[in-house]
């Protein structure tokens, strides 16, 4: 899987796990969650490079015990480093 398509995976996840996502000029400063009136955020800074924007994302993810439940493709799995029972 091309890292784009992890990266669209990984947005996708975090918007079934309840996250408003928004890509935003931060200035380079970084992105990250939070939470506001009651609802989770992932804000994206767009002035940073791809691999920080993923970064920015697979950390917010591995911070929620939800993730655990999620169904996810193997290879965003391995990324959040999520492991699977048979």
């Amino acid at each position: 899987m091309h890292r784009i398509e992890l990266f669209e995976h990984a947005t996708r996840l975090a918007e079934r796990m309840g996250y408003g996502v928004r890509h935003e000029w931060l200035g380079g400063g970084g992105g990250g969650g939070c939470e506001i009136a009651g609802k989770k955020w992932i804000f994206i800074d767009l002035a940073q490079s791809s691999v920080e924007q993923m970064q920015q994302v697979l950390d917010v993810l591995r911070e929620d015990a939800a993730v655990y439940t999620m169904p996810m493709a193997p290879e965003l799995a391995d990324e959040l480093g999520v492991r699977r029972c048979a």
